[in-house]
């Protein structure tokens, strides 16, 4: 059994060649995706200020916060004071607040990199991970709500994930619905973050933690789970909105939202989901997540988040935006774990006096783009090296021996077929790029 001191850490991976050609491929696939509609991108720092971080994602996501403990002369406090960041949102929050009037109007900026959470790792669930982010900051159109969500799920249909729901809903309709049924204003807070369980829990164990873990009276938190989960709940929904300010703001927001996005997504990929909930305490209007068959929780979300940027003492703007589960995508579609990467060239050696032409050739080689690696072991045996060439699955060999040195060729092997032809030096390059750039 392999010592544990070899394993990364519980819910982080080490990526070898195959797995993480695939996840670039599928980053450069969404990064194009996201300069097409014009996002800007923006890099921070992977760590933030604790304060910055903490207070925004609800009791439940604060705990999940990794925190870094004070340095130096502070350490034996056992107090943080910096911690690893969250999601991507919070710190575009900071960065418009910081940079101002010096950020375009609307600003829209992408995000791609790692965020850690202190959870307990799971199928599709690491503590460290990628997420890949579109917001727009300084519009209130609903135009922004939707080209967010187009933007995502062209995203995804470009990576070759096509199976998938987009389901939507509102924060204003949400609070329409608990002021109808008539629960507290400073329980609000924490009944959403239970309601928010629905994917994960059973109705009856949801309305059961509304009693227990949330002081909500048994009839309204069965009344409130049963209309939320019923066959028409969408039409349950409508009807108790129907005399609430905020739940009729927050139905024309869907319907606004539904309207724009459904001609690129699909009307039936879209939809309104009234369970839908998302426990994040920064969102103020629409919201939405992306599932798939075959994976737990979403694989895509987001929404629209007026207030967060004013509370970082910022100005006081309209901001929505999403993020894409890039771990969770890349689980749908198969990760090629440890597949090798095909080369254009292998070059073999088999006397230390042509050693140094060999490294000419492929220097040249490469400065024409062809992928080319030369054979690095003391070995004269040319069946070993061609058995090397095979596994690095090469297009091409090149054999350089004393014959071929003499007669000004190189002789390359067309690893495929198993036929060989003899190049002259000088036209090794030409040659060869006219056949792999085929396969490439």
């Amino acid at each position: 059994m392999a010592s544990r001191q070899f394993e990364p850490p519980s819910g982080t991976r080490d990526f070898l060649a195959g797995a993480l050609r695939t996840r670039e491929h599928v980053f450069a696939q969404i990064r194009g995706v996201f300069e097409r509609y014009g996002f800007e991108p923006l890099q921070t720092p992977a760590f933030e200020r604790l304060e910055t971080l903490t207070g925004k994602y609800g009791d439940e996501g604060d705990k999940l916060i990794f925190k870094i403990l004070r340095r130096g002369e502070h350490e034996a406090t056992g107090e943080a004071d910096l911690a690893l960041r969250y999601d991507m949102t919070v710190p575009l929050a900071r960065v418009v607040a910081g940079y101002g009037s010096r950020l375009p109007t609307p600003y829209k900026r992408y995000a791609m990199g790692p965020v850690w959470r202190a959870d307990r790792p799971g199928r599709g669930r690491f503590r460290e991970f990628a997420q890949c982010d579109v917001d727009v900051v300084g519009s209130a159109s609903p135009l922004a709500d939707a080209e967010v969500v187009c933007a995502l799920t062209d995203a995804l249909d470009a990576v070759g994930l096509r199976e998938y729901r987009v389901l939507v809903n509102s924060r204003q309709a949400l609070s329409g619905l608990l002021d109808v049924y008539g629960v507290p204003v400073e329980l609000g807070g924490g009944v959403l973050i239970t309601l928010d369980k629905l994917d994960k829990l059973s109705p009856d164990k949801v309305a059961a933690e509304l009693v227990d873990a949330r002081s909500l009276a048994p009839d309204i938190a069965q009344a409130l789970v049963g209309d939320l989960t019923a066959p028409d709940a969408v039409d349950r929904m409508q009807t108790a909105l129907k005399d609430s300010e905020a739940g009729r703001a927050g139905l024309e927001e869907i319907g606004r939202l539904l309207e724009l996005a459904s001609p690129k997504v699909g009307e039936d990929r879209i939809t309104f989901t009234p369970s839908l909930v998302r426990g994040l305490d920064y969102y103020t209007g629409v919201i939405f997540e992306v599932v798939a068959e075959g994976m737990p929780g979403s694989i895509a979300s987001g929404g629209r988040y007026d207030g967060l940027i004013s509370a970082l003492g910022g100005p006081d703007v309209p901001a929505c935006g999403g993020s894409l589960g890039v771990e969770r995508i890349i689980g749908l579609l198969g990760d090629d774990e440890g597949a090798a990467h095909r080369i254009d060239v292998a070059a073999t050696v088999i006397a230390e006096d042509t050693a140094s032409e060999v490294m000419g050739f492929a220097a040249r080689l490469r400065d024409a783009g062809l992928r080319t690696e030369v054979y690095l072991a003391a070995s004269r045996k040319l069946a070993k090296q061609l058995k090397w060439a095979a596994d690095r699955k090469a297009r091409f060999a090149l054999i350089y021996g004393a014959s071929d040195k003499e007669a000004g060729v190189i002789t390359v092997r067309d690893m495929d077929s198993g036929e060989q032809s003899e190049v002259p030096a000088d036209e090794l390059a030409a040659y060869l790029t006219g056949r792999c750039a085929p396969s490439r």
